[in-house]
């Protein structure tokens, strides 16, 4: 499966220390990413998800971009009241295309499952709308 840097990874990988612009393309063999013949990271990694993005379907930079633009859209923001940022987390818990994308076995907080950050670009566009996510944000 090929992968895309969504976002510069600069930092340690299994490999080494690597410096990997935006665009860069990876390859997944057998669990793990690569770039060339060096090894990075498990592609179910927290790294995997936070700077690499699926690309198979030519899709990996907007797939990126949606998925981080969803996980901003969630975090509490300066000066918001708890209130606010659990309206946006109540439509999440509530949207059936959401649940799909939930680690079931955290009943009591949300932390999105590998699938979501390899999920149709449809779905994470629709998650994106829900949570009022911008693309590029």
């Amino acid at each position: 499966m090929q992968y895309i840097t969504h976002r510069r990874f600069k930092a340690e990988a299994d490999c080494g220390i690597v410096n990997l612009p935006y665009g860069t393309e990876i390859e997944e063999r057998g669990g793990w990413l690569f770039h060339g013949d060096k090894r990075l990271c498990t592609a179910t990694s927290e790294n995997a998800h936070q700077y690499f993005a699926r690309n198979d379907d030519g899709e990996g930079a907007l797939r990126g971009t949606l998925t981080q633009a969803i996980q901003k859209e969630l975090r509490l923001r300066e000066g918001e009241t708890p209130t606010r940022r659990s309206e946006r987390w109540e439509k999440v818990w509530s949207d059936p295309v959401c649940q799909q994308y939930r680690r079931p076995e955290h009943a009591d907080y949300w932390l999105w499952n590998h699938a979501f950050f390899n999920a149709p670009i449809e779905d994470l566009q629709h998650i994106a709308a829900l949570v009022g996510a911008r693309k590029g944000a």
